[in-house]
C-alpha cells in the first residue's frame, strides 16, 4: 500500500511541476498577448487541474487512513511536503497571473478612453446658426 502511495504521490508531483510550468508560461502568453496560444493552454491547464484533482481525490483518504494507522513513513512524508511546497508555489504564480490579467484589463480600459476623448474632440457639430463647429483637428491643421 505504501508503495501505491509513493507512486500516486510521485505521480501528483509530476503533474504539480506540469501545472507550474505551465503557469509561467501562460504569464509569458500573458504578457504577449498571444490570445490564440493562450486559449490553447488555457484547455491544456483546465484538463490537467481536473486530473490533479481527481487524483486528489482518490490519495486524500488513503493518505489519512495510513496516518490513523501509524506515523507516514519519512519517505511519503517527504512527498507530501514536496507536493504541498509545489502547490503553493502553483498558487503563487496564479495569483501573479491574475494581476497580470487585471492589469492589462485596466490598460485597455485606459486606452479606450483616451480614443473616446480624442474622437470626441475631433467630431464635427453646428452651432445654433448652423455652422460648422469642429473640435480639436490637430496642430496647425485648419478645415
Amino acid at each position: 500500500m505504501a508503495t501505491s502511495i509513493s507512486e500516486q504521490l510521485n505521480l501528483q508531483i509530476d503533474q504539480l511541476t506540469s501545472l507550474k510550468t505551465m503557469l509561467e508560461k501562460e504569464l509569458h502568453l500573458i504578457s504577449s498577448r498571444d490570445a490564440e496560444s493562450l486559449m490553447t493552454l488555457l484547455k491544456d491547464k483546465e484538463q490537467l487541474l481536473t486530473d490533479i484533482q481527481l487524483l486528489d481525490e482518490t490519495l486524500n483518504p488513503k493518505l489519512k487512513a495510513l496516518q490513523n494507522e501509524a506515523p507516514l513513513s519519512s519517505e511519503v512524508s517527504d512527498l507530501v511536503e514536496q507536493a504541498k511546497t509545489l502547490l503553493s508555489e502553483c498558487q503563487y504564480c496564479t495569483e501573479v497571473n491574475q494581476v497580470a490579467v487585471e492589469q492589462g484589463q485596466l490598460r485597455l480600459a485606459h486606452l479606450r478612453n483616451l480614443m473616446m476623448e480624442v474622437r470626441a474632440k475631433e467630431s464635427l457639430t453646428y452651432d445654433k446658426a448652423g455652422k460648422k463647429k469642429g473640435g480639436f483637428s490637430g496642430k496647425g491643421v485648419s478645415a
